[in-house]
């Protein structure tokens, strides 16, 4: 008899990684308030190649409203600098000599709606490839059942994938809710 648990697994797995992407997207989207998450993405130049930003300095919110980005050596100042006004994250830094301040600036209603929209964007890429990853494992189940599976195993193998599928919608759904009540507070 054919063992169905790896079909299972396979599917949780690419479920899994959907959402820790979806994570990762919606932890790059500014909500209005300190995080230092949103420099993830730039890199900067140190001695000839390219590293993450957090490879150099020492990144931290002291307040709500402000990301420290301290040096680890004086000269990279105006190099992080500039990667942070390259990086298109639309916020300009303030070099005081010492240490880089990125100050957040409120959002406006209309930018939290577009936030919002790119938030709902992401979750609903997130649920599509959560639909792939069903549509696939169920797929190979029904190979499997053609090639002598039982029929009664295939029909609760997909209602087991069904559940898994149902059980990652939902918290997809929530991490929405809980980014979109992140974005809309003021």
């Amino acid at each position: 008899m054919v063992d169905v648990k790896p079909y299972l697994d396979k599917a949780r797995e690419n479920m899994d990684g959907t959402v820790l992407f979806l994570d990762e997207a919606l932890a790059h989207i500014r909500a209005g308030k300190a995080n230092p998450r949103i420099l993830d993405g730039i890199r900067v130049d140190y001695y000839g190649s390219s590293v993450p930003l957090t490879n150099v300095a020492t990144v931290s919110t002291p307040d709500a409203k402000t990301i420290s980005i301290q040096p680890w050596e004086k000269s990279m100042l105006s190099v992080i600098e500039k990667a942070v006004l390259d990086s298109g994250i639309g916020i300009t830094p303030a070099n005081n000599g010492e240490v880089i301040r990125l100050a957040i600036p409120p959002l406006t209603e209309e930018r939290r709606k577009q936030l919002v929209k790119q938030a709902r964007g992401e979750g609903e890429d997130a649920k599509i490839s959560v639909r792939n990853a069903r549509r696939d494992a169920i797929e190979q189940i029904k190979k499997l059942v053609k090639e002598g599976l039982p029929e009664d195993v295939g029909k609760d193998t997909e209602a087991e994938i069904q559940k898994v599928h149902d059980k990652y919608i939902k918290k997809i759904d929530e991490m929405l809710v809980e980014k979109e009540k992140e974005i809309m507070t003021v």
